[in-house]
């Protein structure tokens, strides 16, 4: 198991970016400057979008520039910005070309049932971080874990991201993340995906403002790792406009959740 994956290390995790790449140049520019806003403060910085949403509500939908392109760019993110990259992947036969990239391969919440998906995934030895479906329990992710951890890849990291409450609700259960953390491996709170409203009238709206007050008591409860999707102006963005935090209230965020797990440290 290695470091970034590690229970109770002592530095947070911070995934962040936008949730799709759109463009080239806005890629590049907000993984800039997430790793500036990002210097100032103790946390283990990884960028994150993803080259491909195949999830989208609709079929007209954003979708990304695909994986050879979109791999391309974060390749350049890691090269100029020295920064380590994370993307989701939805096929088995992605697997291997984004390990060639990636430091971390994302397993979306809808697909952490897909068995061959988590096998190809793990068997490339690099990190994995596996979302919790919203339709699972967290008592459920220790068969996915199985899965993965069946290939020897011991480097996994689980997310906790809400939980389906009828439809078109997510709430979020903090005792998901006592049961994910007895499992051994990182335990990551997505803020923004918490506070989504899937498929509203075609697209996925939310409730931005709940994402720093969950993220706080996401601190409180104890977690190793805090995934946030970001974008210059949400309004504009081209995937989860409604759930993504402004690239400018990182500084504001981390300030907030650094401050509850220190205290908690100092007590």
């Amino acid at each position: 198991m290695t470091e970034e994956t590690k229970r109770g290390d002592s530095r947070l995790l911070f995934i962040a970016g936008p949730c799709i790449i759109e463009t080239e140049a806005a890629t590049l520019g907000i993984a800039e400057r997430l790793k500036a806003m990002t210097a100032a403060f103790d946390v283990d910085f990884v960028f994150k979008a993803s080259f491909d949403k195949a999830n989208r509500t609709s079929i007209g939908a954003f979708r990304g520039p695909g994986l050879a392109e979109g791999l391309r760019i974060l390749a350049r993110v890691k090269r100029e910005l020295g920064l380590p990259v994370l993307s989701d992947i939805h096929e088995p036969t992605q697997a291997g070309p984004a390990a060639e990239v990636l430091d971390y391969i994302q397993i979306p919440a809808f697909l952490c049932r897909q068995t061959d998906l988590v096998v190809e995934a793990a068997r490339t030895m690099k990190p994995v971080n596996i979302k919790k479906g919203q339709f699972l329990s967290p008592q459920d992710m220790r068969y996915v874990i199985d899965k993965a951890a069946s290939t020897g890849n011991k480097q996994l990291l689980l997310t906790e991201r809400g939980v389906s409450f009828g439809y078109n609700t997510l709430v979020v259960d903090f005792r998901s993340l006592s049961v994910l953390a007895e499992y051994g491996y990182s335990v990551i709170f997505d803020a923004t995906h918490s506070v989504q409203i899937p498929s509203q009238g075609g697209v996925s709206s939310g409730n931005r403002e709940y994402v720093r007050p969950l993220a706080r008591a996401a601190a409180a409860y104890g977690i190793d790792g805090l995934f946030c999707e970001v974008h210059p102006n949400p309004p504009e963005a081209k995937s989860d406009g409604a759930n993504s935090l402004y690239l400018d209230s990182v500084p504001e965020l981390l300030r907030e959740v650094l401050a509850v797990r220190n205290a908690l440290t100092e007590g």
